[in-house]
């Protein structure tokens, strides 16, 4: 397993890769950073989720906890195939190289699967529909309420989906079975838009892991209230006769925010979804894991306890904490499914029984170096108060880049890290990178933009502000230099890309390091 070496990689979600269509997704351009990973000694790739975008372009808020995103899907494969005709320049106007324009790109991308929906339902091999089918009849499980529910989302445009008919909202089986016959055609081509996106996808896991790489998924912990799971299974969340939230999940007020923060996911009812031994999320992980090779959970201290606030409520002031399930969720999944590849995002305020939780499943927990220096020796990002069992990020996504915080942090940060670096700053991002690698954590990621030296203009996500979720890089960026650098720190800290590299002893004198 993974956690059992010492191994190093990069944060990178596919959206910010290189691409002709307005933005990254499962093309070439996955394929050339696979290799670029295994160039620069590198055996983990770690992304955001993969489900389709919610409200603010958010991968953390999404209509589905196992759909994948459809911004994703390589449309020049499905010109390959001659299930759509060519793109053209002029058809990309308005699309940037260096940023997302969700407002183009949406429209821009369902219109060209719509396209190649109906070429592939008029030109496709038979081996091909077999795939197809088989797609669908091994995924129905999730994928039938799923395309159901945006056919049905497209139908009630601008309604959530309490909103919706009433037969449908309350999922009336006579008013289901009319939905599925009056909108068979919507409902097989978002099956179609999902089995491209999984087999892409599953391609490119394919061709990373055959040269040593492994996937890094990520999970939230909750799901939207208007996704396809809620309303499939209402029964399992905190909602009143009319199918809206009773209450709600956030965090509570701390020093980042006077009124803390209100998420607006519906919360899981635990004792129902304990009646069916964790059913669902069983599924949920075993779906997660058929698409990445670890799988990291958001916000994990909910299970131990989560803050719930009423849903009448419009800060997250007035909550509580509310015990989770604890172990016995984890020791369902794990007796289904076995031990678990999962890491426990454990940032925030953590307690013992977070601790206790995260321990005894024998998760890694992370460190943020970024967070580090903040106080004083004892910080528990400090490299030398890790523990091997443990995942350390220069940065995630919702932190600025590496040259961005030191550009914005307080002096005292500043002068702090100076003395325990060993650094004039000069070039913080790699003297970052190396106190990561050479950490004792078992693991060890950067973010790509700290890795090419990029400053804060192109950090990913900003908490609580809308535009973000944007970035992409352009291979001009990026040069041999990076490569030739991480491959050097992953040889000497021991780090499991390095084993192609000779060994220092067998390292003659007179030759340079790689």
């Amino acid at each position: 397993m993974v956690f059992d070496r010492r191994t190093s990689g990069i944060l990178l979600h596919p959206t910010s890769l290189p691409g002709p269509n307005g933005c990254g997704d499962l093309g070439q351009a996955a394929y050339h950073f696979v290799d670029w990973l295994v160039g620069a000694g590198q055996t983990l790739w770690q992304v955001l989720p993969l489900m389709p975008i919610g409200p603010a372009d958010s991968p953390y808020m999404s209509v589905s906890a196992f759909a994948g995103n459809p911004l994703m899907v390589d449309l020049e494969e499905l010109v390959a195939k001659g299930w759509l005709a060519p793109i053209s320049d002029a058809e990309r106007v308005g699309f940037s190289d260096e940023r997302v324009n969700y407002a183009k790109v949406v429209p821009f991308r369902n219109e060209k699967l719509r396209q190649a929906a109906a070429g592939f339902a008029a030109k496709a091999s038979e081996a091909d529909k077999a795939g197809f089918e088989a797609f669908c009849k091994a995924e129905a499980s999730w994928l039938d309420d799923y395309a159901l529910f945006m056919a049905l989302d497209e139908r009630f445009a601008g309604k959530l989906w309490p909103d919706w008919d009433k037969g449908v909202a309350k999922r009336e089986p006579k008013a289901l079975a009319k939905a599925r016959k009056d909108l068979a055609e919507s409902i097989t081509f978002w099956q179609f838009v999902q089995w491209c996106f999984d087999r892409q996808w599953k391609s490119v896991k394919a061709y990373a892991n055959e040269r040593g790489v492994q996937l890094i998924g990520d999970m939230p912990i909750f799901v939207a209230h208007h996704s396809a799971d809620c309303w499939a299974r209402p029964d399992l969340y905190y909602l009143d006769e009319n199918k809206w939230p009773t209450v709600i999940a956030g965090v509570p007020p701390d020093f980042f925010s006077a009124t803390g923060q209100r998420w607006g996911n519906p919360l899981y009812d635990w004792a129902a979804m304990d009646k069916d031994g964790y059913a669902w999320w069983i599924e949920r992980i075993k779906r997660q894991l058929a698409l990445a090779d670890v799988v990291r959970i958001d916000h994990f201290r909910g299970f131990a306890g989560y803050w719930e606030i009423p849903a009448s409520e419009p800060t997250a002031i007035h909550g509580r904490w509310v015990p989770g399930p604890g172990k016995a969720l984890f020791a369902a999944i794990e007796k289904a499914l076995g031990k678990l590849p999962i890491i426990a995002e454990d940032l925030g305020v953590i307690t013992p029984d977070v601790e206790d939780l995260r321990d005894s499943f024998a998760l890694p927990g992370m460190r943020i170096l970024e967070f580090a220096f903040a106080a004083g020796p004892d910080h528990n990002f400090l490299p030398h108060n890790y523990v091997p069992n443990t995942v350390v990020y220069t940065g995630t996504h919702d932190n600025d880049t590496i040259r961005g915080w030191w550009a914005t942090c307080t002096e005292r940060e500043r002068d702090f890290a100076r003395h325990y670096l060993s650094t004039d700053g000069h070039d913080i991002h790699w003297t970052m990178i190396r106190a990561a690698a050479m950490s004792v954590a078992r693991m060890a990621v950067y973010q790509f933009q700290d890795v090419l030296g990029l400053d804060g203009y192109h950090r990913m996500n900003t908490p609580g502000q809308v535009g973000c979720w944007t970035w992409r890089f352009k291979w001009d960026y990026v040069g041999p230099e990076p490569a030739r650098r991480l491959a050097e720190l992953c040889a000497l800290s021991s780090r499991t890309g390095a084993d192609k590299l000779p060994r220092m002893s067998e390292w003659p004198a007179d030759k340079p390091l790689p």
